[in-house]
């Protein structure tokens, strides 16, 4: 629960609610770690609808903070036993900092180490109106605010007193609620634990927050979305259009239409007695994997490993965004790049970009490690277990165990990958406000930490000639503009292997393979398990200190 004491020494009586006073606020956070807005300037005098809410927030107690728009600042109280509908029931509330307008939608995780580090769900929403005045910040200042609500699970007349009265020395209120049409004997608020935003509890939302704040953006600007609204897979009809065009023409897939080619040409040799794969597979495979995909692409750009002749023909890596993509294919501007570099870059935030960059020639899809928006602020610290000629798939098994003990040991989450060739990847998300040098440190020192156990099986030589056989644990892919293959993509061999997610408990599977998820496969794999990379979209962790 926050503090109600202001750092500038003047009491609340003194310093009237919600005139603009966010100083307090602000002096308790640091806006380059944590996810809540910062607040701009607050407008003038309230004008329409008043709104208020309740986040339900677990910080170091679970507690809620009631909200009130004032004046153009949220006026806020923290009740540690929550609001309630019983008029039998007082609660304490202990006045708090004025927190930002923007603040009144905020559900997500402010980061440990930070100001009421915990996670917040918005637990009710609505409008209020003041009861008794027409000047609600005075009546905060005098210590008697009387408010109807009309939220989606408080309803009726709210009153908060000031304990001792008129006195402004005191950050004690109490909390109760009207004998009206509205009251309800014996109503729990620990009853009702959901969000009214998004129906989940506050330990859904710490496992899986949907949005940050950026603070460093204006506060219009400040809700980052970490993954795309839920997108419905291509229809049965929809692929039955796919499988009945001829060796081309036009698809229409997610609400878009696109011109499709080559449909029956070979782009995978077989493998396994099996027929080659052909471009209508792939582009059928893409749209149906582009949903589940698409919130480790979204807002980032993208690296396309293009093979128009094919896997069994030399690719080339392909970043700059044709002129001839249509007009509705994302894109990026790199308001950065120097004459030569690449100045506009892919972006898939549209599931149809992903099937536009199959037909296009993309067989693997390497996406940032950063999002467009902050090209220098890693989202990820990246582990790449390399075999080197003489590493045998039980070696690199070996290793990537080590590293799944190692980090259960430093309490980090992390996502666990085969490359669709020989290797395994590891993702581990991290928390804004990290650079790749950063993430980069901590990747160098864990992996070394792992080498000096098994130092028969890794090398450290960049050049793969000069490693005598042996693995690299590969930190240097924590780099502005290094990628590595995204989860879920093709990889350019024979039967379309695919760099597929795995549940940690797999690497003890003696029929774990690199390469052993194809296309074909892959589909059924994500529906009888569902999402393995998931853990990668959850909350950024700060990476501790390796002793």
């Amino acid at each position: 629960m926050a503090r109600g004491g202001d750092r500038d020494g003047r009491s609340r009586q003194e310093r009237p609610a919600g005139r603009g006073q966010l100083g307090p606020y602000r002096s308790k956070r640091d806006f380059t770690r944590t996810p809540e807005p910062a607040g701009a300037a607050p407008p003038g005098p309230d004008g329409g609808t008043r709104r208020f809410v309740v986040q339900r927030h677990r910080a170091r107690r679970a507690h809620y903070d009631l909200r009130f728009e004032i004046d153009g600042v949220l006026v806020s109280w923290a009740v540690p036993n929550g609001p309630t509908l019983d008029p039998a029931v007082k609660r304490l509330a202990v006045h708090v900092e004025d927190h930002p307008i923007e603040y009144l939608d905020f559900e997500g995780v402010i980061p440990r180490g930070e100001y009421g580090a915990g996670d917040v769900i918005v637990w009710d929403i609505g409008t209020w109106e003041p009861h008794g005045t027409d000047d609600p910040a005075a009546a905060v200042a005098a210590g008697d605010f009387h408010a109807d609500v009309q939220g989606r699970k408080l309803r009726g007349r709210l009153v908060l007193v000031r304990r001792g009265g008129n006195r402004g020395d005191s950050d004690q209120w109490l909390l109760l609620h009207k004998d009206d049409d509205d009251a309800v004997s014996g109503w729990n608020p620990d009853d009702y634990p959901e969000s009214v935003l998004s129906g989940r509890t506050n330990e859904e939302v710490r496992a899986d927050p949907d949005r940050v704040w950026r603070s460093d953006l204006p506060p219009s600007q400040a809700s980052v979305t970490l993954r795309p609204p839920r997108i419905a897979p291509p229809t049965s009809a929809e692929l039955a259009a796919l499988d009945g065009l001829g060796a081309g023409g036009r698809w229409e897939v997610f609400g878009r239409e696109l011109r499709l080619t080559n449909l029956d040409k070979a782009l995978f040799p077989g493998r396994d007695g099996e027929p080659p794969v052909t471009k209508r597979e792939l582009i059928s495979y893409t749209a149906q994997i582009a949903p589940v995909i698409l919130p480790y692409l979204a807002g980032r750009p993208l690296n396309m490993h293009r093979f128009p002749g094919g896997a069994s023909q030399p690719g080339f890596w392909h970043k700059q965004m044709p002129d001839h993509a249509p007009q509705w294919v994302p894109r990026w501007r790199n308001p950065e790049a120097k004459p030569g570099e690449t100045t506009t870059y892919l972006v898939v935030d549209d599931p149809a970009a992903l099937v536009w960059a199959a037909n296009f020639g993309a067989l693997e899809w390497h996406a940032w490690t950063a999002h467009a928006s902050d090209p220098a602020s890693p989202t990820y610290a990246l582990i790449d277990i390399d075999p080197g000629d003489g590493t045998s798939w039980d070696d690199v098994l070996v290793l990537a165990r080590l590293h799944r003990t190692a980090l259960e040991h430093v309490g980090v989450r992390a996502a666990a990958k085969v490359t669709g060739r020989r290797g395994i990847h590891i993702w581990i998300p991290v928390a804004a406000g990290l650079t790749f040098h950063d993430t980069r440190v901590w990747a160098e020192q864990l992996s070394k930490t792992i080498g000096a156990v098994v130092p028969e099986l890794v090398s450290w030589e960049w050049d793969k000639r000069e490693r005598g056989g042996r693995a690299r644990l590969d930190y240097t892919q924590n780099v502005h503009h290094k990628t590595l293959v995204a989860p879920y993509s093709p990889r350019a061999a024979p039967g379309a292997p695919v760099s597929a997610p795995i549940a940690w408990d797999e690497l003890d599977d003696p029929s774990l393979r690199p390469d052993g998820f194809t296309i074909r496969t892959m589909l059924d794999r994500v529906a009888r398990r569902g999402d393995e990379f998931a853990a990668a979209l959850g909350e950024g962790q700060r990476l501790p200190p390796l002793r």
